[in-house]
């Protein structure tokens, strides 16, 4: 009888074809030695907050890493960028954001006293030599993302009284302002102002 994936808990895909997963196998675990490694993965799931900044799923994210062997695991560091994008926090025009997140992270070997003396969501665990990046980067990248993307540094955003960017404004735009007290006697004043007055019907001799 064949076995069922979904009741099998191992994960045994890890690192199969997916291009976040890494084999270690040829660092032996041999304490000092290192080999670098970049590569494009494209993120699974978007990254970030829609309609503000994110990196949508399918983009790719640039590794560009280096994993040292160390007593307890494989020490892994570098860098990890990817391109998002979203809307202005001030005018909202649209903005597209290089974003780039600084990574350390030790995955630890099965049986080393990191690995008895941690739970696995505080340090990752090798698996079959293999290691899962994408929870890490993951991680790293969504906490590079900018809070309030802004298109330029000055940007003077929107007029709060008519929602019109400053930037297409005319200089010394402005709204005037009435007190609410005065508003009905302004209008009354309109009023009467647009009214023309009443002529004799009879001609002048």
């Amino acid at each position: 009888m064949s076995e069922n994936p979904a009741q099998n808990p191992r994960p045994a895909q890890l690192g199969d074809r997916s291009p976040w997963v890494v084999d270690t196998r040829e660092l032996g675990r041999r304490a000092g030695l290192s080999r670098e490694l970049r590569r494009s993965a494209p993120v699974p799931v978007s990254l970030g907050v829609p309609g503000v900044l994110e990196i949508r799923e399918g983009e790719p994210v640039e590794l560009d890493l280096m994993l040292e062997s160390v007593v307890e695991g494989v020490l892994v560091t570098g860098t990890a960028a990817a391109v998002a994008t979203g809307e202005c926090s001030r005018c909202l025009d649209p903005v597209t954001e290089n974003v780039e997140a600084d990574l350390t992270e030790l995955f630890a070997y099965p049986g080393s006293a990191t690995e008895e003396t941690t739970d696995e969501d505080e340090i990752p665990r090798l698996v079959d030599d293999r290691i899962d990046l994408e929870p890490t980067v993951r991680d790293a990248v969504v906490l590079a993302l900018p809070l309030a993307p802004l298109c330029r540094e000055d940007c003077p955003g929107l007029c709060i009284e008519c929602g019109v960017k400053w930037a297409d404004l005319e200089p010394g735009h402005g709204h005037e302002k009435i007190d609410p007290r005065w508003a009905a006697l302004v209008e009354r004043f309109d009023e009467n102002a647009g009214e023309k007055p009443a002529h004799g019907s009879g001609e002048q001799a």
